[in-house]
């Protein structure tokens, strides 16, 4: 075998233990939290040593982090406004939540660890949990935007109020499906969500054109 073909196999080789390792530790953590989490129980889990994912993270929490990252990268996917051709403002925001609501139901992963990680307080903040704030502040400017562009008459201040209460009432209805599980059509509850935060937003732009 030449070289560049025994380097790409390697490369090849060392992406599919990456993968295998986070779809371990994505078990791992939804059974039994970040806490309950360790690299000897991903190690098992995915049937790659230790020393093979301390060569692919520097630690757990390396390793956590990199969950939530790839999730998000999913997620981050679905929030593609269509465009004007689409359908009404309504219709696109509505489809927006709908996609939003399915990459959760496929991999919620970035969104259940993030949430237990925010929710915590340590006196080192685990990387993790700094990730999960960077990337869901890429997520509330990505509704900020989606609020300016498909309801031009909003201020700033209106924009705010407006992705704090999407941003909140979206974990609520996610934490809601955690409890109750397929009970929750979480695609139904997103796209009414979105009606309603829309419907707010027309009506506070309205009351400032008065």
């Amino acid at each position: 075998m030449t070289k560049p073909q025994t380097t790409r196999k390697k490369r090849a080789n060392g992406v599919e233990s990456r993968q295998r390792i986070l779809d371990a530790a994505v078990e791992i953590s939804g059974e039994r939290g970040y806490e309950g989490t360790s690299i000897v129980a991903v190690s098992a889990a995915c049937g790659l040593p230790a020393s093979s994912i301390y060569w692919h993270f520097k630690d757990k929490d390396d390793l956590i982090a990199a969950v939530i990252e790839r999730s998000f990268d999913t997620w981050l996917a679905a929030f593609e406004l269509p465009d004007e051709e689409s359908g009404t403002p309504l219709e696109r925001v509505t489809a927006v939540a709908g996609n939003v609501a399915k990459s959760l139901v496929d991999a919620p992963d970035f969104l259940r660890l993030g949430l237990m990680l925010a929710l915590e307080r340590r006196p080192a903040e685990p990387r993790g949990r700094t990730v999960f704030l960077q990337v869901r502040d890429i997520a509330r400017a990505k509704i900020a935007e989606m609020a300016a562009s498909l309801v031009p008459g909003l201020d700033e201040e209106s924009v705010q109020i407006l992705t704090t209460y999407a941003v909140a009432g979206a974990d609520g209805l996610f934490v809601q499906r955690e409890i109750n599980g397929d009970a929750v059509d979480l695609v139904a509850m997103f796209e009414l969500h979105a009606q309603l935060v829309y419907d707010a937003a027309t009506r506070m732009a309205a009351r400032r054109k008065a």
